[in-house]
């Protein structure tokens, strides 16, 4: 009798919003997965708690300590448990905060990728192992002339990064590419435009918007200060997105995708549709400061999905206005339990949440 030996999944990042929906996604296709988390002083993984104590206990899922600046800790980790395929979502990834770590940022999410490669070069798993390396519509730079003729960026779009992120992620995307040639492996780039959800991270400008919704609807905060609200963004739902991940790494040739709506809005739509959803008026409580403004704004961004679409049968099933109304549902019941904190002296309320 042949025993059946599951697929095992190995993911960087996995305690970031994408690296929880991809955790579920592969268990519940069969996967063993197996996720780095970074040693600090405190527990960091508040964010897949719920899975862990869901999967850890039957061998589901595994965590291992290991660090994209160090190059050791990956190999061995590689080499441990050679898996089928890597998730390389693990990344600086708030634009507006690689201004200030610049270095770090192409530490980690550059030369990061480089030695993912590089572990999987040297153990001679180059026909074992397929990588997915995490990439970003923020490449494009939000340059008009760099779109196609219908007016989107697609796979075909040349890049002009505007921010040290960008800059990092371009060399993460051009050394994949250069070890698929040169090596002949499976490794492909996702370049994924904006994706979201209830557990996007709260310095991030949709999470910040709706986590003040709930709490401006319970009476814990008064007002929300943002930067540009004239940026558009192509925004989806990251449990939507992750499936796509999947798809390109069964396909057969390993190549580049954009996974989009190919449906962009602006920052002071997602506002006002968040703020509708408990009844205020938006204009009434949002402020604007040049300090959330970035050195290089980049106004415009709208995918072309088209050939994710034809070729790998993905489509995007969460609408806008969806996923808006289920990070506001989400938020509102963490406004009422702050609250309830709040009115038994357990935690003190802060007026402009987050600061930065």
């Amino acid at each position: 009798m042949i025993k059946y030996v599951k697929p095992k999944a190995l993911i960087t990042g996995i305690t970031g919003q994408d690296g929880y929906y991809l955790t579920d996604f592969l268990i519940n296709k069969g996967y063993e997965v197996h996720g780095t988390i970074r040693r600090s002083s405190s527990i960091n993984t508040s964010r897949i708690d719920g899975l862990i104590s869901k999967y850890k206990q039957n061998g589901q899922l595994n965590l291992h300590y290991s660090d994209l600046i160090d190059s050791s800790s990956l190999s061995s980790l590689v080499a441990k448990i050679r898996p089928a395929e890597i998730y390389n979502l693990g990344a600086m990834s708030h634009v507006k905060v690689s201004f200030d770590t610049p270095e770090y940022v192409g530490n980690v999410d550059g030369l990061g990728t480089l030695r993912i490669l590089e572990a999987v070069r040297l153990l001679g798993l180059e026909k074992k192992t397929r990588i997915y390396q995490a990439s970003t519509s923020e490449l494009y730079g939000g340059m008009p002339e760099n779109k196609n003729d219908k007016g989107f960026y697609d796979e075909n779009s040349p890049f002009y990064p505007r921010s040290p992120y960008g800059v990092a992620k371009i060399y993460g995307f051009w050394i994949t590419n250069n070890y698929r040639e040169a090596y002949n492996m499976f490794a492909c780039n996702g370049i994924l435009f904006n994706h979201e959800s209830p557990r996007r991270g709260e310095t991030f400008v949709t999470r910040k918007i709706t986590r003040a919704v709930g709490r401006i609807a319970n009476n814990i905060q008064s007002n929300l200060t943002l930067g540009n609200l004239e940026a558009y963004r192509d925004w989806g739902f990251s449990g939507d997105y992750v499936e796509g991940m999947w798809l390109m790494m069964q396909h057969d040739i390993p190549d580049d995708w954009v996974l989009a709506t190919g449906e962009t809005h602006s920052v002071q739509e997602f506002a006002s549709l968040a703020f509708e959803a408990v009844g205020l008026n938006w204009e009434d409580y949002v402020l604007t400061s040049e300090k959330y403004f970035r050195p290089n704004e980049v106004e415009h961004l709208l995918g072309d999905p088209s050939k994710a679409k034809d070729k790998l049968g993905w489509d995007p099933k969460t609408s806008f206005s969806e996923l808006v109304k289920m990070m506001v549902d989400h938020d509102l019941h963490e406004a009422k339990r702050e609250q309830v904190l709040i009115s038994e002296n357990l935690l003190k309320p802060t007026w402009e949440y987050p600061t930065s």
